[in-house]
């Protein structure tokens, strides 16, 4: 006789405490207010002369030598490296601090910047998409439906349809920016489990430093320009304290934060999540650069929040695993 009792799946709880979601959701929006501060810290500079090559170049040359020193100092026992460690953090100092950077700017130069950025936040999709083809995890619905709404809410907050124009390269540029963005998710998630996120942002950062000022060199930017000044929420602001708060909080902290959230929350949730990055930039430029917003960007930010929410929500459910002749992981 057969024991149903065996052979029966078995539903196990898996899902993470609510408090270690909290806090991966508390470090994911910081991380996306702080990067969110980037484009309204940077338009006055290139509104001086700087290109937008020569802003990452800058500000990501800068975070590096910043956070080098700082763990040098402080904790100089996280710039050990093993040799098995190298090959993900070329990776991701290469695709998620500087191609992802580069090629951003290059669509951002061909195509209109709300295009260029619905492209590089689809990044959530193909994350979920990895997540469930590659790792076979099955995601529930209502991750789907908050995804969906937050990709909807985001094309709200950019105007895609302002000035769209089809241009081949920087529809390429753009698509090739979203896969940059959804490997950062992936190797960030994949190094947080054997690095500590510190260690990691540092020599991620180094590497992309490196690889950017092969580029576009930092010490190749004209002094006249870092020393002019520009307006900033209506003040006259010196150009190189912009790029410095840029590297600071735009770079260095905005990487740890999204970093360190992948400690507590799967690459899918905090991609998702990462989303609300627009909403910050578009309030910051309206307020620190006089651009108003539209009803329809307001609308957006809102169906931005409801999915991103919807997404928070289903990450605290607990996901369940049947043991038996029915094996599904879920996530959400």
């Amino acid at each position: 006789m057969t024991n149903a009792a065996a052979t029966e799946p078995v539903a196990i709880s898996t899902g993470e405490p609510a408090t270690t979601v909290t806090r991966g959701t508390v470090l994911i929006v910081l991380a996306s207010f702080c990067f969110g501060t980037s484009g309204p810290l940077v338009k006055p500079a290139m509104d001086a002369g700087l290109s937008p090559q020569q802003v990452a170049s800058f500000r990501i040359g800068l975070a590096a030598a910043l956070l080098l020193a700082f763990v040098a100092v402080t904790r100089p026992r996280l710039l050990r490296l093993r040799r098995s460690d190298l090959p993900l953090l070329v990776g991701y100092g290469l695709v998620g601090v500087a191609a992802v950077q580069l090629l951003y700017f290059a669509a951002v130069s061909r195509i209109p910047i709300g295009v260029a950025m619905l492209l590089e936040f689809t990044s959530p999709v193909l994350v979920a998409l990895w997540v469930r083809f590659v790792r076979r995890v099955v995601l529930s619905a209502r991750m789907w439906v908050g995804t969906a709404l937050a990709l909807l809410g985001l094309a709200m907050v950019a105007q895609v349809w302002e000035g769209l124009r089809l241009d081949t390269f920087g529809l390429l540029f753009g698509v090739a920016s979203a896969l940059c963005a959804a490997a950062y998710f992936l190797i960030g998630e994949r190094g947080v489990s054997t690095i500590p996120p510190l260690g990691l942002v540092t020599w991620g950062m180094v590497v992309g430093a490196v690889a950017i000022a092969v580029v576009t060199p930092p010490w190749s930017l004209p002094g006249e320009t870092m020393t002019a000044t520009a307006e900033f929420a209506g003040l006259a602001v010196p150009v190189w304290t912009l790029l410095v708060t840029c590297a600071v909080v735009s770079t260095a902290a905005a990487y740890l934060l999204s970093i360190s959230a992948m400690r507590y929350l799967p690459a899918n949730v905090v991609s998702v999540l990462a989303v609300c990055e627009p909403i910050v930039a578009t309030v910051l430029t309206w307020l620190a650069l006089g651009q108003t917003l539209a009803p329809v960007q307001v609308l957006g930010a809102a169906v931005l929040l409801a999915g991103a929410t919807v997404v928070q929500l289903a990450s605290r459910t607990p996901k369940v695993v049947l043991v038996g002749d029915a094996v599904q992981p879920t996530v959400g």
